[in-house]
């Protein structure tokens, strides 16, 4: 790589609206904006690196959909950039943006880019509530690139049998994840507890986090009025949240630009390596084992030998981490520790730090960024998923510049087969994984399964709507129990022995 070329990034902006009434929050545009100075500010360039900006890149902003937003992004900030990018919806796009804005410098064919994300689901949501129509700038010129693929998280089937939302399918995971490890349901629940008693640490030292509180390890994962059960086995406080205000961007440029814009060498972050992956089957009960997730493996390796370093080198780790199961799974695929000395949060994560939309690593970046900065020389990676441990992305940063000669393979990952899945089969089968879903009230209302038939086919089924059967699903270990399946009306019925 032409020494001249090597990205780095040099500033970072964040947002966050806690407090904004539905008069005084700022719209996303306003908010987007305030977050591209102060990152031009952090880089102690201001308007001159604002000014030379040639790639926007907007994170997906689940409630903003103007006919370009990039474009009037740039116009606010009296930029005129030759590349004008929006991503697909997922939680990895903040990385993959991040990735892609660092090749194209590299390349040549970019000098300045900003990759930028928000989320104002919070204040729609009180707008809703109020009945109130809100009017946020809509148009820009001229139509942006799309960086990303746009596709459902979920099968038809899947929805037909519960599995609509995050809250619904990611304790599937969970349950299967601690199946493997042979752990128990009370320790590994415990665990939970303890791993995210930590996240909560960080979070209550970052001044953006949504919820900046700590919380002991017994708080998060007992179920009271406050925390109810929200799906087996998660607790409210275990589940990202979406209902906030955040705005964050990044600047990156080459070290060329950097020096003839006078940014000081102390705010140089140097991207060393990224990579992106998706699993070979991307509907979660199309994969041959949902206990592993081999390209969040193949996404992180790769990053890292791109890099030149290895795991044990890094000095902080940002996981991505909306719900347990994506941070248990990391763990596994990765070799980590969930107490890991260096942490696996540089900001407090989804659930208290705050998920807004597709932009949490936008944040997970800044913050890595000043992370990084506070100690001279050190290395950091950050990961994030999109839809179901279906889609990722890793990258390394680092604040010195990276070495070409240290580049190496990334070892290759075994992949197996897919299961067949049946159709209207029914008879005699096994549970894989499960989950109960509850309601406001914390009883259980629904049961949601994956499992084999003695074929070796997988099916997707519903428990019948029983309490005191899903009672007993939750109480002792499910996975490899028995029982029959029933088909009707393409609706799949699973009741154990």
């Amino acid at each position: 790589m032409n020494e001249d070329r090597i990205p780095i990034l040099v500033g970072a902006g964040q947002l966050t609206q806690r407090d904004a009434t539905l008069e005084t929050a700022d719209e996303p545009l306003v908010m987007l904006e305030q977050v591209a100075r102060a990152a031009a500010e952090d880089a102690r360039a201001g308007d001159r690196l604002l000014a030379e900006i040639d790639l926007v890149s907007l994170v997906d902003v689940v409630v903003w959909k103007p006919q370009n937003a990039p474009r009037l992004i740039a116009d606010a900030l009296g930029a005129k950039p030759r590349q004008e990018w929006v991503t697909s919806i997922g939680g990895e796009m903040g990385v993959a943006a991040v990735n892609h804005a660092a090749r194209e410098i590299a390349a040549g064919r970019s000098a300045v880019g900003t990759v930028l994300g928000c989320n104002n689901l919070r204040t729609l949501i009180q707008a809703r509530k109020q009945r109130t129509r809100i009017h946020w700038t809509q148009g820009g010129s001229g139509t942006p690139q799309k960086l990303g693929v746009d596709r459902p998280g979920q099968s038809e089937r899947e929805e037909r049998h519960g599995m609509k939302l995050p809250i619904d399918i990611y304790p599937l995971f969970e349950n299967a994840i601690r199946a493997r490890r042979g752990t128990g349901l009370e320790e590994h629940r415990r665990g939970i507890g303890e791993l995210f008693h930590s996240f909560t640490k960080v979070a209550a030292r970052n001044p953006y986090a949504w919820f900046p509180t700590e919380r002991s390890a017994q708080e998060i994962s007992r179920a009271t009025p406050e925390n109810r059960m929200i799906a087996y086995p998660y607790t409210k406080y275990m589940n990202a949240i979406l209902n906030t205000d955040q705005a964050a961007a990044l600047v990156l440029t080459s070290v060329a630009k950097a020096r003839a814009l006078g940014i000081p060498e102390d705010r140089w972050v140097y991207w060393w390596g990224g990579a992106d992956a998706e699993e070979a089957q991307w509907f979660m009960s199309e994969r041959p084992d949902v206990s592993v997730c081999p390209a969040m493996q193949i996404s992180a390796e790769a990053a890292l030998a791109e890099a030149g370093t290895q795991l044990a080198e890094l000095d902080a780790i940002d996981l991505y981490s909306c719900f347990p199961a994506a941070v248990g799974m990391a763990c596994d695929m990765l070799g980590l520790a969930p107490d890991d000395p260096r942490g696996l949060t540089v900001t407090g994560g989804l659930p208290y730090a705050g998920g807004p939309g597709s932009s949490y690593t936008v944040h997970s970046i800044a913050t890595m960024m000043d992370r990084l900065r506070e100690k001279p020389g050190s290395k950091g990676l950050v990961t994030g998923n999109g839809w179901y441990l279906t889609k990722h992305a890793a990258c390394v940063m680092a604040t010195q510049p990276p070495d070409p000669e240290a580049k190496r393979s990334a070892p290759a990952v075994r992949l197996e087969a897919p299961p067949e899945l049946a159709t209207e089969e029914a008879g005699r089968a096994t549970l894989e994984t499960y989950t109960v879903t509850y309601g406001r009230d914390g009883a259980p209302e629904r049961g949601i399964v994956l499992g084999r038939f003695e074929n070796g086919k997988r099916f997707i089924a519903n428990t019948p709507e029983d309490a005191a059967l899903l009672e007993d699903l939750v109480s002792r270990e499910s996975v490899g129990r028995s029982g029959s399946v029933a088909f009707q009306d393409g609706h799949a019925t699973f009741r154990p022995s």
